[in-house]
């Protein structure tokens, strides 16, 4: 297992993050996991062994139980409270009152608090808002954060599923203010689904954010187990139930036969591969994966010890490839034109 800054914060995290959307046995909008307690303890316990020091839950998981879980995994195992990133998220509905969601002071600094009980901790390492709010303003959630990480209940903060725009504006906001600004952004990808990188990545390249991936596999689309066909995916999982996320079906199918032989040569099954792939990418810091059993936690773990080569990387990088939008291919025009030289890395710093 290797180890990442999380963007430009000292707080170092696994590459690997334990995801937690699966604890619990209560319906958490569409999906429902029906994971136990025990079995959630199996699955921290098996994480941790393999090196993985960070784990991601969020308050709408399971209607709480989620956090509830991973606080009494922690206690059961006695982990020692230092030695485990614990991030967590707010802002999606937990109730049906018209405070109970979004990012405004009074739903956040109450539920800061909530998840802290659940959990039975005093403080998370990370706490992020969890998507877009558009009837809060932006600096009322910032100010609620800068209080939340003020009295000691989160030591780094967060956002997940906002634009490009919207992040570099609340920079902007927390520079301007002299308050703690993000670390992390929480955001899909994966091989097939690289939309993010049309502005997300050049915007946390350039700002210094960690990038948390969730849903690598594409609600298991690109795990190999499925079969594609004209009317959808078909076989055993969430994804032939559930099609969620978004995901081109046929990109996919493309990625896995690619996959399939690299896997093949390692002893590894197609995840591994592709949860390298993410890895190998500049921007990620950690990678987040979810498992019911602990063989598919086991398959996923596998993947750190997966070094893809030159040939294969540019392989896979050409299946999910995007068609530059403008204005990137203007710029990129203008670069060529004016002979300019910018290394993708260094781009908008």
């Amino acid at each position: 297992m290797r180890y990442n800054r999380l963007g430009q914060s000292g707080l170092v995290v696994s590459e690997l993050c334990l995801g937690a959307m699966t604890f619990g046995t209560a319906p958490s909008g569409f999906f429902q996991h029906d994971l136990d307690q025990a079995g959630s303890t199996a699955l921290v316990r098996q994480a941790l062994d393999a090196g993985v020091n960070f784990i991601d839950t969020a308050n709408l998981y399971s209607a709480g139980q989620s956090e509830q879980y991973v606080g009494g995994a922690l206690r059961d195992l006695g982990v020692a409270r230092d030695q485990v990133v614990v991030a967590t998220k707010g802002m999606g509905p937990m109730g049906t009152g018209p405070n109970d969601g979004g990012y405004g002071r009074y739903h956040l600094l109450n539920q800061i608090d909530a998840s802290l009980q659940r959990l039975g901790l005093d403080h998370v390492d990370l706490y992020q808002i969890h998507g877009w709010d558009p009837n809060a303003p932006m600096e009322e959630g910032l100010r609620a954060l800068e209080d939340v990480v003020r009295s000691g209940r989160a030591r780094y903060v967060g956002v997940s599923n906002w634009a490009a725009w919207q992040i570099a504006k609340a920079l902007g906001i927390a520079e301007r203010r002299g308050w703690d600004r993000f670390v992390s952004n929480q955001a899909l990808y994966a091989v097939t689904a690289r939309e993010l990188e049309r502005e997300l990545v050049p915007m946390m390249l350039s700002e210094g954010l960690g990038l948390m991936v969730w849903s690598p596999l594409l609600g298991g689309l690109l795990s190999g187990k499925y079969d594609f066909g004209a009317d959808g995916v078909s076989g055993e999982g969430r994804r032939a139930k559930i099609d969620f996320p978004k995901a081109d079906k046929g990109l996919a199918e493309k990625a896995v036969a690619a996959m399939r032989p690299m896997a093949q040569a390692r002893g590894v099954t197609v995840p591994a591969i592709a949860l390298a792939w993410l890895l190998h990418q500049p921007a990620t810091a950690s990678v987040i994966v979810g498992a019911k059993r602990p063989e598919q936690l086991a398959q996923n773990l596998a993947a750190t010890d997966v070094e893809l080569t030159g040939e294969e990387l540019a392989q896979l990088g050409a299946i999910g490839a995007l068609d530059p939008e403008y204005p990137a291919w203007a710029l990129t025009g203008q670069q060529q034109r004016h002979g300019f030289r910018v290394s993708p890395r260094r781009q908008g710093s």
